[in-house]
């Protein structure tokens, strides 16, 4: 491939759909949890449920046509082949933006943001704001290679998408992102300063100081107590994938209900619903997002990036020009005296009303507002 920008365009073949679904008609479910809660992970009922209406009625090639409207690529870069959405905007003067996803996200996230992003004319907005989006799927995610040497932890895959933005002709762009989005789009700005003109997280990560924890306000104890709960009782898919990711592999490359369950726990945790993430995100949404885990088989590959990284994660000081939005529903939750402490160039620091980890997936309205106001402030 060398340096070439090839189309790509995903094609699950006959073969593969008919053993996902044979599989599925095959799958031996475990007791229901003897709890009324999500306390054991989550529950039977919820995961028998999706997984009829995949092997039933889930029609992948209508989604795949819908994934398969924006244009697609993959390029050679450092020996691995990553694939990415490129999402053009009408507008001559539109801005390059890098949209980063995380674990267990996709670029399935940013399908109903990318329209309003690239044309905010047709959409309600202002020219000014038109942005021309690249979605890059991580190392060992989606449609990207899967590393076959250890290295590709958050910098090395820094450094990669300053190599993409470059062979794509962008020598002045902008990057988002949350999860390990947020890390990999904050260690960017770090690594390509001449030409990363700006970022905005969804996810930051800074931490109080001993003086902050004893002069807490009320809103950084719901944040603490909300992380704490976090690492007591949400953290356990963390612990696996950053120690033992290749064992795990086995079970979620092999059974599509195992694959489901594991991802469909977190969107049950970390989005902002009603009781039930079906009440912000459709069934097909959700079976989009877990298909680009199964058909590729990224199972143990995307869990890496845990083991890679997890450990080796830096909390450095940050200078370039940075924009923060805090969803409701979010893990970890900043303050603006924690992230100005990290951020020393904090343009915006925002807490939004509704939404959760997935913020682009669950409440693509808000999260669009919050893109084109942060970088407003970098132009």
């Amino acid at each position: 491939m060398g340096e070439a920008v090839e189309p790509f365009r995903i094609e699950a073949s006959d073969a593969d759909l008919a053993d996902l679904g044979e599989r599925l008609r095959r799958t031996r479910w475990p007791e229901p949890e003897p709890v009324d809660d999500t306390s054991q992970g989550v529950p039977l009922d919820f995961v028998q449920r999706l997984c009829a209406y995949w092997e039933q009625e889930y029609d992948w090639r209508e989604r795949e046509r819908r994934l398969n409207a924006w244009p697609q690529f993959r390029t050679n870069i450092d020996g691995l082949g990553i694939h990415f959405v490129h999402a053009r905007s009408p507008e001559p003067d539109a801005t390059p933006l890098l949209l980063t996803h995380g674990w267990p996200g996709s670029i399935v996230e940013f399908q109903k943001v990318l329209g309003p992003l690239t044309d905010p004319v047709a959409h309600g907005g202002e020219a000014d704001d038109a942005f021309e989006v690249i979605a890059p799927s991580l190392p060992g995610f989606g449609f990207s290679d899967k590393p076959t040497e250890t290295g590709w932890g958050v910098e090395r895959i820094a450094r990669a998408w300053a190599v993409l933005m470059a062979r794509l002709g962008h020598t002045r762009y902008v990057a988002q992102g949350g999860d390990w989005g947020s890390m990999v789009t904050t260690e960017l700005a770090g690594v390509d300063p001449d030409h990363c003109a700006g970022i905005h997280l969804n996810m930051a990560i800074a931490l109080p100081t001993e003086e902050d924890l004893a002069d807490l306000t009320e809103a950084e104890q719901s944040a603490l107590a909300g992380f704490d709960h976090y690492q007591k009782w949400d953290s356990g898919y963390s612990k696996q994938q950053s120690t033992r990711p290749q064992t795990l592999g086995y079970g979620l490359v092999d059974s599509p209900a195992g694959q489901a369950a594991w991802i469909l726990e977190k969107f049950w945790e970390w989005t902002d619903h009603d009781g039930d993430p079906e009440d912000v995100l459709t069934r097909d949404e959700l079976l989009d997002n877990v298909m680009l885990y199964w058909l590729p088989a990224t199972g143990a590959s995307s869990a890496r990036l845990y083991w890679e990284s997890f450990t080796r994660q830096s909390f450095a000081e940050v200078t370039a020009p940075t924009a923060i939005s805090v969803f409701p529903g979010e893990i970890f939750r900043t303050s603006r005296r924690w992230a100005e402490r990290r951020y020393t160039d904090l343009r915006s620091f925002t807490e939004v009303d509704r939404g959760g980890h997935f913020a682009a997936f669950e409440q693509p309205e808000r999260f669009v507002a919050e893109v084109r106001a942060a970088f407003r402030t970098m132009r």
